[in-house]
């Protein structure tokens, strides 16, 4: 199977410029002051909130986190995480953040209808966002200067293509969040690349509830083939659920961490679709710096995808080793 590689050009410049460092092809310079500067503590250049839905104990989160981390270090960001998977929360965060008078706010849109009066507000307010995760299709209208991550229903589409050539018969898919537009958007893709798909609705803040409803769906419904799950840590649970209904039930996921990538080698989950989290969060605080230093906006006014791309038993050991640093 070939792994797809959609990181748009645009990203992958912006990570470019990040990655740099100075050298000299003959200035003298004493070795060990070469060697010590690209690791000196650099100056404060400006604030960044970054607001998320991230929920407790989500590890996708973990990852987008480290990212942003790395690239506040790298530029001098003081970075200001919080999250709230309460949409009506979340967009009070946003508020807080204005107050505050920050430099720049990254947000993932996840309840865009919760979010709308706030973002718009922080925009009016003369405070450059961006926007990463959830939302790619609602970014431009609250104003936010560019999107980072993948077309959720693309994404989906091509999970759902997959399942068909691969000979699933009815697929189950597992939604987490109730009101998240990606989720949705997901399943529906899903669902447009192979019909046979059902929705399942759990409460991802409980994973008794998770694994029970998965285990009795499967034991009520033994004509399904697939359970894919919208993240790492729900497909871990349904691991568990599989094997306590004795379903012979194939398991797919969206997402990964470094316990998904161990389950995908060992063959307890066939694949996963990749969004590359890590540069969601590095791109979406890289982005904001260089429109502060520089007057740039990445993007061109289109999303810059990080994803969709599988990573399965072919391709699981070239990513490895950067799941096991929280960095896939």
């Amino acid at each position: 199977m070939t792994r797809r590689h959609t990181l748009s050009a645009t990203a992958a410049l912006a990570t470019c410029l990040v990655t740099l460092t100075a050298c000299s092809s003959g200035g003298g310079r004493p070795a060990a002051e070469a060697s010590a500067a690209p690791n000196a503590e650099k100056p404060t250049t400006m604030t960044v909130a970054f607001i998320t839905h991230g929920a407790p104990g989500d590890t996708y989160w973990d990852i987008v986190k480290k990212g942003a981390e790395d690239a506040a270090r790298n530029d001098g960001v003081e970075l200001q995480y919080s999250s709230d998977p309460d949409g009506a929360g979340q967009a009070n965060l946003v508020k807080q953040a204005v107050d505050k008078k920050v430099d720049g706010i990254a947000v993932s849109l996840a309840k865009p209808e919760a979010m709308s009066a706030n973002v718009k507000a922080a925009v009016a307010a003369g405070v450059p966002v961006v926007a990463l995760n959830a939302g790619d299709q609602q970014w431009r209208s609250l104003g936010a200067l560019a999107f980072f991550g993948q077309d959720e229903k693309i994404a989906g589409q091509e999970a759902g293509g997959r399942l068909k050539s691969e000979g699933a018969s009815k697929v189950l898919c597992v939604i987490h969040e109730q009101g998240n537009v990606g989720h949705e958007a997901r399943c529906d893709g899903v669902s447009a690349g192979f019909p046979g798909t059902e929705k399942l609705y759990v409460n991802g803040a409980d994973m008794g509830d998770v694994q029970s409803k998965i285990t009795a769906k499967l034991q009520q419904d033994t004509g399904i083939s697939h359970v894919i799950t919208l993240g790492a840590p729900f497909a871990m649970t349904a691991i568990s659920s599989i094997q306590t209904s004795g379903s012979k039930t194939k398991l797919v996921t969206f997402d990964l961490n470094k316990e998904l990538v161990d389950q995908i080698k060992a063959g307890k989950v066939e694949w996963a679709v990749d969004q590359q989290p890590y540069l969601q969060g590095y791109l979406s605080v890289e982005s904001l710096y260089l429109t502060k230093t520089n007057g740039n906006v990445v993007g061109g006014g289109r999303p810059v995808l990080t994803g969709p791309a599988f990573v399965d038993a072919a391709n699981v050991d070239k990513v490895a080793e950067f799941a096991a640093a929280g960095k896939r």
